[in-house]
């Protein structure tokens, strides 16, 4: 049996209301009264506002939340903890949290899913490590998991990412880029808690090597080496630089540098000096660059080119690439050198010419040999990377080239048609020279072409003017690029 009680208005004791009704509005209590439920009892239909009730004892040790209430999390009481959020969600659920003490960029706070994606299906477990954050998560469905209503904190994205400083730096998509064009550090402030977003990309050149002075026909000089390494699950790449890339299938082939929250050193190689003249077709090989150093990586400098046909540099230096032999003596400087894999270069020219310098090495390519009656050898071609723009605005559209060779100067011997020497690799490679004892109007000049600055390039071998011998050119200075994904 039941029974209906049928009424407008329940008044307290003091006549004011504890329940009235006014057509189909219901109203409990009254303006100043407090609602409370009764300690165990739940409420339902009522929905929320995207406010939770805050918890005011600070949580100092990992817990597990409780849908519509907030905390304030004290990382600094007893260092980083998890908050783990509810296992068995319903949509609507709400779990808010601060920091207490601005203490979560020293002590990390982690929000355990609790078997739920967060933020649009991610699957890792967030660090919160932005000082005094606070954040509001609401569970939406299955597919979206918990997602962040309010959000004072930026890295607050489902997954952290390696934060640095250090170099020039600019953006690529989602890549951070930092380019060293001298000495400088490398400066990791965080990572990530996911291990694979901890491996950086790098390309690390040293400088070219100077070219081979113009004693009987100089010797280009070899680029500096060549290192790169890019993770392919995170950003294949592509261009002429992929045999010398780093990397291969299935997986990444060269060396694997996984980061730390520490400082890495940077050296950035300087070019060699081009070989002087000692004596009539006599000189000083063309000086190695300087090697080029990246945490474990290190670029070999480019080998110097040979210099003169009596005296005492007939043959390239080795290197990161080799320097190109002189005219009719000596013989090639060899590439990467000390060995590394993938190699970082290659050997520089070697024809017997009897009157022409044969050219550098470059990272793709050996020095291109010197051709009777005198024309000088062309360098070596460089290895093009893309998606490594280094501060002048390149981004993955765009090829970059770095390590080619220096190229073979021309002598005397040469058809008179020939107005320019050898060129240099691509990638920054200086030209050859070409004797200047040739008539108007081809006005030849018998100096090298320097290596590009930054670019690893190698000098070029130099010639004559009017029977006097010049000095080779310089190689070009290296550079280091590093590269990771920071959203």
């Amino acid at each position: 049996m039941t029974s209906t009680v049928k009424v407008n208005n329940v008044q307290a004791s003091d006549g004011g209301n504890i329940i009235n009704q006014c057509g189909t509005n219901i109203t409990i209590g009254a303006s100043g009264d407090t609602i409370a439920l009764a300690s165990g009892a739940s409420q339902t239909g009522f929905g929320r506002t995207g406010t939770v009730n805050w918890v005011t004892t600070k949580k100092t040790t990992g817990f597990t939340a409780v849908s519509g209430e907030g905390y304030f999390c004290d990382t600094a009481a007893s260092g980083a903890f998890t908050l783990t959020l509810p296992s068995s969600p319903s949509a609507g659920d709400i779990v808010g949290f601060k920091d207490y003490n601005g203490n979560f960029e020293a002590a990390n706070l982690t929000i355990g899913r609790g078997g739920s994606p967060i933020n649009g299906g991610s699957t890792v477990d967030p660090v919160i490590s932005t000082a005094g954050a606070s954040i509001f998560l609401v569970y939406v469905d299955a597919s979206q998991g918990w997602v962040a209503t309010q959000d004072d904190s930026s890295v607050f994205s489902g997954e952290d990412f390696i934060t640095a400083t250090g170099g020039t730096i600019t953006t690529c998509g989602n890549f951070k880029i930092h380019t060293f064009t001298g000495p400088g550090t490398f400066t990791v402030c965080s990572v990530s808690t996911t291990g694979a977003s901890n491996i950086v990309d790098y390309l690390v050149v040293a400088g070219g090597g100077g070219g081979g002075a113009g004693c009987g026909g100089g010797g280009g000089a070899g680029a500096g080496g060549f290192r790169f390494f890019a993770n392919t699950t995170n950003n294949p790449q592509s261009g002429p630089g992929a045999p010398r890339n780093g990397y291969g299938s299935p997986t990444p082939s060269g060396t694997q540098i996984t980061v730390t929250a520490t400082s890495f050193p940077i050296t950035v190689g300087g070019g060699g000096t081009g070989g002087t003249v000692t004596g009539p077709s006599s000189g000083t090989c063309g000086g190695n660059g300087n090697p080029s150093v990246f945490s474990t990586v290190t670029s070999t400098a480019g080998g110097g080119g040979a210099s003169g046909n009596t005296g005492s540099c007939a043959t390239g230096n080795p290197g990161g690439s080799g320097g190109g032999r002189t005219r009719n003596r000596g013989t090639k400087g060899n590439g990467n050198t000390p060995p590394v894999t993938p190699s970082q270069g290659s050997d520089g020219g070697c024809s017997s010419c009897t009157t022409a310098g044969n050219g550098g090495g470059g990272v793709m390519a050996v020095g291109g040999s010197a051709a009777p009656p005198a024309t000088g050898g062309a360098g070596g071609a460089g290895g093009g990377i893309t998606g490594f723009g280094s501060g002048n605005g390149q981004c993955s559209s765009c090829v970059q080239y770095f390590a080619g060779g220096g190229g073979g100067s021309h002598y005397s011997g040469c058809a008179s048609t020939l107005k320019s020497g050898a060129p240099g690799g691509l990638g920054g490679g200086g030209g050859g020279g070409l004797d200047n004892s040739l008539p108007a109007p081809i006005a030849p000049t018998g100096n090298g072409g320097t290596g590009t600055t930054n670019t690893g390039g190698g000098g070029g071998g130099s010639s004559e003017v009017g029977g006097t011998d010049l000095p080779g050119a310089n190689g070009g200075s290296g550079i280091v690029i590093i590269r990771y994904k920071f959203q």
